[in-house]
């Protein structure tokens, strides 16, 4: 394996890593934003109670990306960061409102005027941040960002607008709520209620997401032909088997109130969709003029990088699995059934 081969696959599991944490996020935040009935002040609770302690932390992977591709692909960060401008600033302005508006909801004044305005803030940009983040990475693989050299040829609205990219930032949405809600059935194993509204969720979500997948495989043959033509390769019926195994089992186990379960089965689709996306997409960092080869700086760079990068791991992951299990190993136990 290549130093670049190296660098991008460690890119590639940063992401799929991002979207089973961050994601599950982005997807509480959702249902903050649509809880409804009697028990929505306890829904909102439950969501808070969970994400509360970890959620800052799993940034840290989509810091971890940016750092990569900054350093070790730089012509292919600044094509991305000119061409998706907008969705990414967009981006970038919704990770900060939800974070502020969380801290906020907690700590100010414990009104119901008040609670409700911050609750707003904290939904409706957990809502719009996966949104324009699935809309990114769709136009990444669309081909309709042109480049030359380092320079964008195409301008600012360029791929991330077209109905591939919007159909992949509703994907985005769903699946990331979806993962909130199977994830939230153990969370909550302590208060059945709550625990059944969170299936009820989990299971709508899911099966929206049938649909939203088949749109976004059908957009791709002609908006994004290399994403297609990935997605239709020898390897590509393991993938897509694997991934609907996953997705039915999923659904199957929180029929059955099987939460453990289902929460193990969500994990591992979300995994494969995002490593089919990557896969799909390689040898490409930007569709159809950047390239892992293309855009890697020199040799000596990469192999630092790579050095950092394995030294750095030693002390990250022990420490977020150390996180991982002093907040959240007591709700797993909770949800065994």
């Amino acid at each position: 394996m290549t130093l670049e081969m190296a660098l991008g696959a460690a890119i590639l599991t940063s992401l799929i890593i991002y979207a089973l944490t961050g994601g599950a996020d982005f997807g509480g935040g959702v249902w903050d934003l649509l809880a409804t009935g009697p028990r929505a002040r306890q829904q909102r609770e439950a969501i808070e109670e969970a994400i509360a302690p970890i959620w800052e932390a799993n940034h840290v992977w989509l810091i971890l990306v940016v750092v990569l591709v900054f350093t070790a692909f730089p012509p292919a960060f600044a094509i991305m960061m000119t061409a998706l401008h907008i969705p990414l600033t967009l981006t970038l302005i919704g990770i900060v409102l939800r974070a502020s508006a969380f801290v906020f909801r907690r700590y100010d004044v414990q009104r119901d005027a008040v609670h409700r305005r911050w609750s707003r803030v904290f939904g409706v940009s957990s809502l719009l941040t996966p949104f324009f983040l699935g809309m990114s990475l769709g136009a990444t693989g669309s081909g309709a960002i042109r480049a030359d050299g380092a320079l964008v040829q195409t301008g600012f609205f360029a791929g991330w607008t077209a109905p591939f990219a919007i159909s992949c930032g509703v994907f985005a949405q769903l699946l990331f709520a979806f993962l909130a809600a199977t994830y939230l059935t153990v969370d909550t194993a302590d208060d059945p209620p709550v625990q059944e509204d969170f299936r009820w969720k989990g299971l709508v979500s899911g099966l929206a997401l049938i649909p939203a997948a088949l749109a976004v495989f059908l957009l791709a043959g002609s908006g994004a032909p290399t994403i297609y033509a990935g997605l239709t390769r020898w390897w590509a019926p393991l993938l897509l088997g694997g991934t609907a195994l996953c997705a039915g089992a999923a659904l199957v186990a929180l029929q059955q109130r099987r939460f453990m379960l289902a929460r193990m089965a969500a994990g591992a689709q979300v995994g494969l969709i995002v490593l089919g996306w990557g896969i799909a997409q390689y040898p490409y960092l930007v569709v159809p003029d950047v390239t892992l080869q293309g855009a890697a700086t020199e040799s000596r760079t990469l192999r630092l990088v790579v050095i950092t990068l394995a030294a750095g791991a030693v002390v990250l992951v022990p420490s977020l699995i150390y996180l991982f299990r002093v907040f959240k190993a007591g709700n797993d136990t909770k949800g065994e059934r």
